[in-house]
């Protein structure tokens, strides 16, 4: 590869390495500043994340599946410009529906019921998307508003539901019966917790990469996202329903991850059910730059570190709110640095005579 093409790859790696360590290096002050045991916290973190096969398996890649289907999720809505930021709401959404169907389907249909309650998922958190699709469309009332609003109002739901239609028989707690075995979704080995949701999240990343690489559809995705004058004019797009598709699309993919949240993992509905994945998932879409490849390993990273986190607070008792911390300077960061190029190229360009 010639040198000046080499240069923007190298800078595209080395820019979320920079982030990436950047926020390491900021929370690692802050632990110290905090009076807490930096070494130990470390250890404790490698160890929680990385330091067995159980670590990796039933802690990382368990904890990256919601994470990884939401950050595809919010990259498909962003790269046809539509500020999703309801991938929250959608994941509950989902993860109700698919609790409801599963209490009342898995007695009956059996292992074949966790298709339908997969499929119903998704169809919950298209729904819930398509809400915001209807108010932007014709209320004109900005997706990054509405999506937010709905987050809250899907919170508020699941706690209805908890303490109503699907609250557990003796309704001493605020949670829903725990699905049948046959309505969950299988493990992929004996002994370890990760389940069938995390190679189906991968699959879900490869058909978004070939997407947007080789259809028409994905072709006018990221046209409208990156201009929507230029493909309303030059590409005679629809760039309102092209807009609309990609935000029913992303709250499919977000249902669907809150499906398998509940199918694979909790195997009931409370509250609480999200530490907040659908936030993080903006953070995993854009340290990925957007890119469905890139986003799987951003999001075992986020995996890793809400893994090590959890571990840090159980083994060294450092809270694990240090995790959000460092999820927060990974999007200060990923936002800097294209004002940091631009401010490069304007000064070099200044030096030149």
């Amino acid at each position: 590869m010639p040198v000046p093409r080499l240069v923007p790859v190298l800078a595209s790696v080395l820019a979320p390495v920079a982030v990436i360590a950047g926020a390491v290096i900021g929370v690692s002050l802050l632990i110290m500043a905090a009076g807490y045991d930096l070494p130990g916290a470390a250890h404790a973190a490698v160890a929680g994340s990385v330091g067995s096969s159980f670590a990796i398996l039933s802690a990382t890649l368990k904890r990256a599946t919601p994470i990884l289907m939401l950050g595809l999720a919010v990259a498909i809505a962003f790269r046809a410009g539509v500020l999703n930021i309801g991938a929250e709401g959608q994941f509950l959404a989902g993860a109700a529906s698919a609790c409801a169907v599963g209490l009342a389907a898995g007695p009956v249909l059996g292992r074949s019921s966790v298709f339908l309650e997969l499929a119903v998922g998704a169809t919950a958190g298209a729904c819930w998307a398509g809400l915001a699709a209807v108010l932007k469309r014709w209320f004109s009332i900005m997706e990054v508003v509405s999506t937010l609003l709905l987050n809250f109002v899907a919170v508020h739901l699941v706690g209805y539901l908890i303490r109503g239609p699907l609250q557990e028989p003796s309704g001493s707690y605020p949670q829903s019966s725990l699905l049948e075995p046959a309505a969950r979704l299988p493990l992929l080995l004996e002994g370890q917790r990760l389940h069938a949701g995390f190679p189906l999240a991968l699959v879900i990343a490869c058909l978004v990469w070939w997407f947007y690489r080789s259809t028409a559809a994905g072709f006018r995705f990221r046209v409208t996202g990156s201009s929507r004058a230029a493909a309303a004019s030059a590409g005679l797009i629809n760039v309102d329903a092209v807009q609309m598709q990609a935000l029913i699309a992303s709250g499919a993919i977000a249902g669907l991850a809150g499906a398998c949240e509940v199918t694979g993992v909790t195997y009931a509905l409370y509250d609480g059910l999200s530490p907040g994945y659908g936030y993080t998932a903006i953070a995993v879409a854009l340290l990925g730059g957007l890119h469905p490849i890139a986003i799987i390993a951003s999001a075992t990273l986020f995996g890793a570190l809400g893994a090590g986190a959890d571990a840090m607070q159980r083994d060294a008792g450092v809270p694990a709110e240090f995790a959000a911390v460092a999820a927060a300077l990974v999007v200060l960061g990923v936002l800097a640095v294209p004002s940091v190029r631009r401010f490069r190229l304007r000064t070099g360009g200044e030096r030149r005579p």
